[in-house]
């Protein structure tokens, strides 16, 4: 198993140069590439009890003694594992006859690789490391398609996610210094400063509440592949690694709660206003982020779930004939294409037979009790939301507008899609009376709040706090409220 494991870490970042010496093996090699870590992650499911808990680890690999690698792999490395398998798979395939170049594939592996590599770090030199490569890549990625709006988006996510790491650094040098270790448990004997600068640093790279109100530019203005990576992975290894401090540390938990419950709420009542498809999706990446920070223990399957109908959404927008929600309602979209949105947008608001149902049953079992009537709030939220999408005019033919999607669609949509019917069966107990009326009852007032209030809503919700200085103050007051929370 350590054997298979180092070669699957190794074999991206090889295969990511292999593809500029044999470029027509491009989208093979990319896609042989994230079929090996669709394996490696059912393997962890085979050689351990499937579970949705933190398990001490099948695995632990420490390298270069106290001054490198330490990896540790479980059942929750598994969840995002697969979640970045299947997420790039279906891109790759998405993009198979789109006529991009090897340059995007290898940046697509070695972002893939770089991901892979981020769930299975127990230390936070490692970590680093995966984070400042998985930024390039993201950037290349962001810029593929050369246009000056696409280079400054690119250079803007750069920066800031360069500007999260310094202070990411400093605090990793200060858990060193504690422990003369950089292992991820040395966070609790570390100072104070060490664990709000850690925190202010992942907390920006994964999106999360005020420190993440770059993310709905960055993804709505991505090309819709690249946006798919980016919300269905790519935050997720900012995220993963404070699931994995709550779980080890025990004064980490409340913490990441808090920001949970915070993230979930800010990012959902910026989607129900949202009147742009990809910003309105955006958002709710940074709402949905709060529902895996929220109940730690059982944030993988809530990842996996995400990082399924998140994907699936972005490729099926930029099928759309318009990114405009009010234009949307005059333009009856093609029925294939609305099917696939109604899908993806029931799962994620907790409707039965797909795995976002059990996804949220699971989350609201964990939660504690001050964290239940903003949770509920922000799932609340989530229905009315996606009732726009939900209730679109659709038509078939000719009477349809927009273009039919290329066959790499339909593929995509199969591998994302049949996940979430398939993911669905790892909860069965959630099927309960209880459980399924509920989240029924939920998305019923939803729907109810979009017909009467949200759905005639002209209020538009200001941008100020997205633009690129306020960005940087607003992580400084974040460092701020983070030394304070540690402190109490």
């Amino acid at each position: 198993m350590t054997t298979i494991t180092i070669t699957w870490i190794a074999l991206p970042f090889c295969l990511g140069f292999v593809i500029y010496l044999l470029p027509k093996l491009d989208r093979y090699l990319a896609f042989f590439m994230a079929l090996a870590s669709g394996a490696y992650a059912l393997q962890l499911f085979v050689n351990g009890s499937l579970g949705f808990g933190y398990n001490q680890s099948l695995m632990t690999l420490n390298l270069l003694d106290n001054f490198g690698v330490t990896l540790a792999i479980d059942q929750l490395s598994g969840y995002f594992i697969l979640t970045n398998a299947l997420v790039s798979a279906a891109v790759i395939i998405y993009c198979w006859n789109t006529g991009r170049t090897p340059f995007f594939y290898m940046q697509a592996t070695i972002l893939h690789g770089s991901v892979n590599a981020a769930f299975i770090c127990a230390d936070f030199m490692s970590l680093y490391v995966a984070l400042e490569v998985i930024g390039v890549a993201a950037f290349l990625l962001i810029a593929y398609p050369r246009t000056e709006r696409s280079i400054w988006v690119g250079l803007r996510y750069l920066f800031v996610s360069n500007t999260a790491m310094l202070f990411y650094l400093v605090g990793a040098v200060l858990v060193y210094q504690a422990n003369n270790s950089f292992a991820f448990d040395g966070l609790s004997r570390a100072p104070i400063e060490a664990q709000a600068l850690i925190f202010m640093g992942l907390l920006t790279k994964g999106g999360i509440f005020v420190s993440g109100l770059w993310l709905p530019l960055t993804h709505s203005e991505s090309e819709s592949p690249v946006s798919a990576l980016l919300s269905g992975v790519v935050v997720k290894a900012g995220v993963y690694p404070l699931v994995r401090c709550a779980l080890m540390v025990e004064q980490v938990d409340p913490i990441v709660r808090i920001f949970g419950v915070g993230t979930a709420v800010l990012g959902v009542c910026y989607a129900v206003f949202e009147k742009d498809t990809k910003r309105m999706l955006a958002f709710h990446t940074v709402s949905q982020l709060g529902f895996v920070l929220a109940a730690p223990k059982v944030g993988g399957f809530y990842a996996l779930t995400h990082g399924l109908v998140k994907s699936a959404l972005f490729l099926t927008a930029g099928s759309l004939p318009s990114r405009n929600l009010k234009e949307l309602r005059s333009l009856p979209i093609l029925t294939p294409v609305w099917i696939a949105l109604v899908i993806a947008s029931f799962s994620i608001s907790g409707f039965p037979l797909l795995s976002g149902f059990g996804a949220k049953v699971l989350t609201m079992k964990n939660l504690v009790p001050w964290q239940i009537i903003g949770m509920n709030i922000a799932a609340l939220g989530t229905a009315i939301s996606f009732a726009k999408f939900i209730f679109l005019p659709h038509a078939s033919g000719e009477n349809g507008r927009g273009e039919m999607p290329k066959f790499g669609y339909w593929v995509a949509m199969a591998i994302l899609l049949g996940g979430l019917f398939v993911a669905n069966v790892a909860y069965y107990d959630a099927y309960t009376v209880k459980n399924i009326i509920k989240p029924l009852v939920t998305i019923a007032l939803g729907w109810l709040a979009y017909f009467l209030i949200f759905r005639r809503s002209a209020i538009k919700l200001p941008r100020i706090q997205e633009e690129f200085d306020h960005l940087i103050g607003g992580m400084s007051l974040m460092l701020i409220l983070v030394f304070w929370m540690v402190f109490a």
